[in-house]
């Protein structure tokens, strides 16, 4: 395997990362948690736009299905202990480096959030960290996830004229884990938090109720899903704890109880504050792709190993302190990863070849 790094951004406290289309051209989208800019890149990783300069408090940013030039993304979150006035707003491009902003609706502690399909509507699930707040690390109001239908036309939001928000489930301590999942034919979305992993799909019907099932008990701070291993049976991917230093993967018994497979076997003081994730296909395997942001910093990616019947890892880069990481396959169909390296400001591209 062959890495190629070019540094494409120096932004402060680089967090979020998203895909975008603008003008029918696939271009992605970075953004500070601190009260720094967005930016707008093209797919080879030139910087394009500002889309703002503030507020920031960016921990999620979602393309509006369809949409062109047009986004979800989370503001105001800075950190655990001052995101009380945290929303989710409405980012269209008017012109080249034009762009309004316009309030959704506000949701005090909103860290992730999701827009899934099913039954051909659009729903939102917002994921609350934590549901109120009176003091440093002040944990004694547990998060909770609210959900929405998302109407395809979004001009009628803004302040004062806000989307309706249904509670969906409550009593979810750190509720810090979110991935878009395919379950069942339709998307769900997987949420992680101190009580377990579970899986929410969207009603199943316009007007029905949100399913929640829990898949694991085990504190997480993120999760995936995904079949690593080729048995055609998803494995569970867990950070634990609430930004915690361990990361293990497991698998379906006969039972379909998620049991140990394997943890990486690093000392843990190397491994502080896993936060980086991403599942994805990489040079044709399944991949899992994690980052910390404390003790070595590491960005590494994790494959199943056939020949040796267990996992491998592989460096993407070394003392970086990630944040978020992304992948997608340029329009020449090579691997991408964009890294929010956000212990040492910097947005990274990275070419991944055999």
């Amino acid at each position: 395997m062959k890495i190629k790094k070019k540094i494409i951004a120096n932004l402060n406290k680089c967090y979020s990362i998203s895909d975008i289309t603008v003008e029918g051209k696939h271009c992605f989208l970075v953004a500070s948690e601190k009260p720094d800019p967005c930016y707008l890149f093209a797919e080879d990783g030139t910087q394009l736009e500002t889309v703002w300069s503030e507020p920031g408090g960016v921990m999620t940013m979602v393309p509006v299905p369809g949409a062109d030039g047009q986004f979800l993304a989370t503001q105001k979150f800075y950190s655990p202990n001052d995101s009380i006035q945290a929303k989710i707003v409405i980012a269209t491009r008017k012109a080249a480096n034009d762009w309004e902003i316009r309030t959704l609706c506000h949701v005090p502690f909103v860290h992730r959030f999701g827009i899934l399909k099913r039954g051909g509507t659009h729903y939102l699930i917002a994921c609350a960290l934590k549901t109120g707040h009176e003091y440093k690390n002040d944990w004694r109001f547990p998060g909770a996830c609210f959900g929405a239908e998302l109407p395809a036309d979004l001009s009628c939001y803004d302040e004062g004229h806000e989307l309706a928000l249904t509670p969906i489930m409550d009593g979810m301590l750190k509720n810090h884990g979110y991935a878009k999942i395919s379950h069942g034919g339709h998307d769900a979305g997987l949420v992680a938090c101190e009580e377990g992993t579970f899986i929410f799909d969207p009603p199943m019907v316009r007007g029905g109720a949100w399913e929640v099932t829990q898949i694991s008990t085990v504190p997480s701070s993120d999760s995936i899903l995904c079949d690593l291993d080729g048995d055609s049976k998803p494995e569970l991917g867990c950070i634990s704890p609430f930004h915690g230093n361990a990361l293990t993967i497991y698998h379906l018994d006969e039972h379909d109880n998620y049991v140990p497979q394997w943890k990486y076997d690093r000392p843990e003081k190397e491994t502080e504050m896993i936060h980086a994730t991403w599942a994805c296909e990489m040079l044709g395997r399944p991949t899992w792709i994690i980052g910390w942001r404390k003790g070595t910093k590491n960005t590494i990616m994790v494959t199943w190993d056939a020949e040796a019947g267990t996992y491998k890892t592989e460096f993407i880069d070394q003392n970086t302190g990630c944040a978020n990481a992304m992948h997608f396959k340029n329009a020449a169909g090579v691997d991408i990863v964009i890294g929010a390296n956000r212990e040492i400001d910097e947005v990274a591209y990275y070419t991944i070849t055999e």
